[in-house]
């Protein structure tokens, strides 16, 4: 399991034989997209709760790296970040 995967299942409080969600539209989440892409100088700090979001391979082809999504992204996933994770 890569590291972003195990991160974001610990930081979300998930089991990997959890149902894990799709966060855009509650699917079944298939890959954990980077909100802030690791090669666009966030490779650093990429690998964090806050930056991790599970998506169905839908929405992360129609919503994954495109700037006019990103704060989309960005607010749905901080709401869905359980309380103290942050």
């Amino acid at each position: 399991m890569q590291k972003h995967t195990q991160i974001y299942l610990q930081g979300m409080g998930y089991k990997k034989t959890d149902f894990i969600p799709c966060e855009v539209c509650g699917s079944v989440g298939t890959d954990i997209h980077h909100i802030n892409a690791r090669g666009m100088g966030g490779s650093k700090t990429a690998d964090v709760i806050e930056n991790l979001m599970c998506c169905c391979r839908e929405c992360h082809i129609k919503y994954g790296d495109k700037k006019q999504y990103k704060e989309f992204l960005k607010e749905l996933h901080l709401k869905n970040i359980p309380n103290g994770k942050r």
